[in-house]
């Protein structure tokens, strides 16, 4: 197997900070048709219309002001970005965006976006759709996931820059990846073809696989594990949300076992057919993003709102797989996001929501607040960004936003 190709910084990305004088009343419309038609098409794109007019949503009490973009010189959608939440010092952010078959790394220095590492992938029809960051626990060094379109999750550090390991199980394309909050080396693929795979990175081994009798009926598309790393909440095609107990006794054994297995032998791995709790009553369409929020869940689908819901009774401690009954919480409503693979997210205090649009908006929830429904939003907007926004990141201690577009840009916003 080749091994990725580092790539110039300076070829990969160009800044693009114009001093023309920007009029904030641009109108803004989506340039993007052909680009996104593989991953923007949905089956029912029903626009919901109501009677009268909905006041504006009121500014949240932090504020953001844009700072800089940059645009990747290849050209293709970027999908997937993330910052890395492991550096002890908040002055130094590293971000990664993935799109087409890049994998770009930036720097935040002072009012800037500064690329300084860029990888390609040897094969020129793979397409990144997502990427996540971990360590090594020996050494500390930078870890880097990024999976896409071949179903090839490839492992890449940053120290050394070389792709040390990769993974191939999924028998379609990988939609998300996701390290586990407790422990660095166990990472969670989700997959076109309905599964989900727990991976130990650090031995090759395929810990569990998630689906199969009562698992996803379509193309899994996001996955989120909860702050203890024991439960795991996922969402795909079919309209369903699953929540898989990685605390049952088989999985558990797996992942003891997966730190002494030896690479090139078969080991165990943990098969697991019924979720703890499966619902189709939050969405009514794709669900393509999903989040655990406290005890609560956030999940969007292409219905311009991301739904505060709860498996279970609002009172109701624990769940089962008889349950049907699920609470929601509160609806986040926005406008103009009825495609999918459209991707919010939060900083690691889960004080700061954002998300973007299919045309270059960006809205911020407040949530520092004791109930979700007294949230306030703002909405980010430049009269340059006219395109989706794939997806968002927000720092860790939620002082930047970064967003990422269909035309091959990347914005930095940082708090007022």
């Amino acid at each position: 197997m080749s091994e990725m190709k580092e790539t110039a910084p300076a070829r990969a990305a160009e800044a693009d900070d114009s001093d023309e004088p920007q009029d904030d009343s641009s109108s803004v419309c989506s340039t993007s048709t052909a680009d996104v038609s593989s991953r923007g098409d949905t089956p029912t794109q029903r626009r919901r219309r109501r009677r009268g007019r909905k006041p504006a949503p009121a500014h949240c009490k932090v504020e953001y002001r844009y700072t800089a973009h940059a645009r990747e010189e290849h050209g293709q959608p970027l999908f997937g970005v993330q910052f890395n939440p492991h550096l002890r010092s908040c002055s130094q952010q590293a971000v990664a965006t993935c799109g087409g078959q890049r994998l770009s790394i930036y720097e935040l220095t002072d009012n800037s976006l500064k690329l300084v590492q860029c990888y390609s992938d040897p094969d020129p029809d793979e397409n990144f759709y997502t990427c996540a960051w971990s360590y090594e626990p020996s050494s500390g060094r930078p870890l880097l996931a990024v999976a896409g379109a071949r179903g090839l999750i490839r492992i890449i550090s940053t120290a050394t820059m070389t792709c040390t390991r990769h993974f191939i199980g999924h028998g379609h394309a990988v939609n998300e990846v996701k390290f586990h909050p407790q422990q660095p080396a166990l990472l969670l693929s989700v997959s076109k073809d309905h599964t989900l795979r727990l991976w130990n990175v650090s031995t090759d081994a395929c810990v569990a696989i998630l689906g199969g009798v009562d698992g996803h009926r379509d193309e899994a598309l996001s996955a989120d594990f909860n702050l203890m790393g024991d439960q795991v909440i996922s969402c795909g095609m079919d309209h369903s949300l699953k929540l898989w107990n990685l605390a049952d006794p088989e999985v558990v054994r797996a992942i003891e076992a997966s730190y002494t297995h030896e690479p090139g032998r078969s080991g165990c791995t943990a098969e697991v057919h019924f979720p703890e709790f499966s619902t189709r009553d939050i969405h009514r369409n794709y669900v393509d993003c999903v989040r655990w929020f406290g005890k609560f869940v956030l999940s969007k689908s292409c219905e311009n709102s991301i739904v505060c819901w709860k498996p279970g009774l609002l009172t109701q401690s624990g769940v089962s797989h008889t349950d049907t009954n699920v609470t929601v919480i509160h609806m986040f409503d926005y406008k103009d996001c009825d495609i999918w693979f459209m991707r919010f997210s939060m900083d690691f205090w889960q004080r700061i929501l954002a998300l973007g649009n299919q045309v270059g908006r960006t809205y911020v929830w407040d949530l520092a607040v004791t109930d979700p429904t007294h949230s306030r939003c703002t909405v980010l907007s430049h009269p340059k960004c006219t395109t989706a926004v794939r997806q968002t990141a927000v720092s860790p201690d939620g002082a930047t936003i970064i967003c990422v577009c269909d035309d091959a840009t990347v914005w930095r916003w940082d708090r007022v």
